[in-house]
């Protein structure tokens, strides 16, 4: 049993290290803001002192991955490089990390992993090959698990954009169905909520103002998502607007096309419950009840003496 709690330690001291490391890049202020900051309230601060006031990750862990971030990109192809870059975009942090960073914070913690596990299986008493299953554990839990931290943000970011979008193609059908023009129907509905769908629906609106064509803004926002809904809506949304279709017509489709989705979608999780339910009642209810229901009754045979004359 003590290399399953080593390696479940292993994974704890992964998990902290991936989430401190991946939120302390964006959570502090540049040295330069602070500077500007202290200088425009009259205050009088070293440099040493202000890079000391510093917390520790930008200190110390920021650029340690900064230097393997370049050694990454140095040696990673590129067809890797666009991976990575195709999926920080879908979770929606490609404007905070790049994908030699990401490979960087992978690569930092197999090393950091690697070298604890080689760290406890020094300090115990174990044969070899347990040996050196914990240090490979190590070594893989730290490479894989910023890779599981951005698989759930992208299952986290296209299951809210799921949610979000047939509430705002209702909106967006009644504000084409008013007069307004698409354009400013996408901004209204992105004024209206602050979720992924309608910052991306800002990104778009911003992006046609600026000159890019609608069919082109509209196949890059679905690029940036990849949900299902969104790629069929977009794609409806160009054609009607190549053949000069209704747009009011369209949008009234896509909405009833999207209600009907999610009651399906509900009705599907719905049939799906009772099999859920089987392991709780199995390993957890189950058992529960047995003790409660024949716990007295062995007791009392326990005291008649019935196993005794046997």
């Amino acid at each position: 049993m003590e290399p399953l709690f080593i390696i479940g330690g292993l994974v704890a001291v992964a998990a902290v290290l991936t989430i401190a490391a991946l939120r302390g890049r964006g959570s502090s202020q540049s040295i330069e803001d602070r500077l500007n900051e202290l200088a425009a309230s009259g205050q009088s601060v070293t440099l040493e002192e202000l890079e000391l006031s510093q917390p520790f990750s930008q200190r110390v862990l920021i650029p340690m991955f900064e230097a393997l971030a370049k050694v990454a990109q140095r040696f990673t192809p590129q067809n890797s490089l666009e991976t990575v870059r195709h999926q920080l975009m879908l979770a929606g942090i490609s404007h905070k990390l790049k994908p030699a960073q990401f490979l960087a914070y992978r690569i930092g913690g197999a090393l950091v992993l690697g070298v604890l596990a080689v760290l406890v299986v020094l300090s115990s008493v174990m044969p070899f090959m347990q040996r050196l299953l914990i240090i490979g554990v190590g070594f893989v839990l730290g490479y894989l698990l910023p890779g599981t931290w951005l698989g759930s943000k992208i299952k986290k970011r296209q299951d809210e954009i799921t949610k979000a979008m047939p509430d705002a193609l209702d909106l967006l059908t009644i504000c084409v169905e008013a007069g307004l023009g698409f354009d400013a129907a996408m901004q209204k509905v992105a004024e209206k909520w602050d979720n992924e769908l309608s910052r991306a629906f800002s990104r778009t609106v911003q992006e046609m103002q600026l000159g890019k064509l609608r069919r082109e803004a509209l196949r890059d926002m679905a690029g940036s998502m990849d949900v299902p809904d969104v790629t069929s809506f977009t794609a409806a949304i160009i054609q009607a607007d190549q053949l000069g279709v209704s747009m009011a017509k369209v949008m009234r489709i896509q909405s009833d096309t999207m209600r009907m989705k999610r009651r399906q979608r509900a009705e599907e999780k719905a049939r799906q419950a009772p099999v859920k339910m089987m392991i709780p009642l199995v390993f957890f209810i189950f058992p529960t009840i047995l003790i409660v229901l024949l716990g007295p009754a062995l007791i009392q045979i326990r005291d008649s003496g019935v196993f005794g004359s046997f």
